[in-house]
């Protein structure tokens, strides 16, 4: 479903994305793993269309997007959510799902019809699905981060993707956020048959749900495989993971 070639992006001779190779198969869960500054948002950008590689290409289900606008290829079924939370703060929650698909169904630039009756009930079984609809009608900026994470998770939803990318989905929420964010995605995950692909900061997060992982440092990936795989790695763990054993936490 996604495919990257010898992806690389450098920025006045700096180099943060180096020859990256890396693929995700059909309703897959993989994870992108670095310390800070290994390239794992900037290889989120190039992908999604937010940068344009110095060389390489990527394939959204066999289909060259390189270099493609990130509009269009959310077009094409790639959906995705950013490392800073990327929401309508003085909208309420279920105006932000509402905005979401509007857009995706050509209907923003409709002057003709008034949008207070359009896509109401779809929004309303979206914000069900991601644990929200009993916020349907608070403005979102005032929501817990974790919430305003799901509001942001329900707009990438609202364009149907096939593909799903995550930037940090659990960064700076607390344990019980963390555990109740990571079992909506998987569920998400199952119930519309999504390949995603994610990164993440939190191990136990990692490899708790990742089937495969890819292992970035100074913007070349290291390793790749299974978890199993990646946890014995000697050079992972040296450069990121540790002497400590990592194990799936539940």
């Amino acid at each position: 479903m996604l495919e990257v070639r010898g992806l690389s992006k450098s920025f006045a001779g700096f180099r943060a994305v180096s020859d990256v190779d890396l693929a995700v198969a059909e309703g897959e869960i993989a994870a992108v793993i670095g310390p800070n500054g290994a390239g794992k948002s900037t290889l989120f950008n190039l992908i999604t269309g937010h940068l344009r590689p110095t060389a390489g290409s990527v394939f959204v289900n066999g289909r060259d997007v390189t270099g493609v606008a990130p509009h269009r290829i959310c077009g094409m079924g790639l959906g995705r959510s950013f490392q800073r939370t990327n929401i309508f703060p003085k909208l309420t929650v279920l105006e932000n799902v509402r905005a979401a698909l509007l857009a995706h169904r050509g209907q923003g630039p409709n002057f003709w019809s008034s949008a207070n009756g359009l896509c109401q009930a779809e929004a309303k079984t979206l914000l069900t699905s991601i644990g929200l609809a009993g916020q349907a009608h608070a403005v979102a900026g005032t929501l817990s981060y974790g919430n305003q994470k799901q509001i942001e998770l329900g707009i990438a939803l609202a364009s149907d993707p096939k593909i799903l990318l995550l930037d940090e989905p659990t960064a700076g929420m607390s344990a019980s956020e963390t555990h109740e964010t990571i079992a909506l995605i998987e569920r998400i995950a199952r119930e519309r048959r999504l390949t995603l692909l994610f990164t993440e900061h939190d191990m136990a997060v990692v490899f708790s749900i990742a089937q495969r992982i890819a292992v970035m440092h100074q913007g070349r990936v290291i390793a790749h495989g299974d978890p199993a795989a990646v946890r014995a790695d000697a050079q992972v763990r040296r450069v990121y993971l540790g002497d400590a054993p990592m194990g799936p936490r539940r």
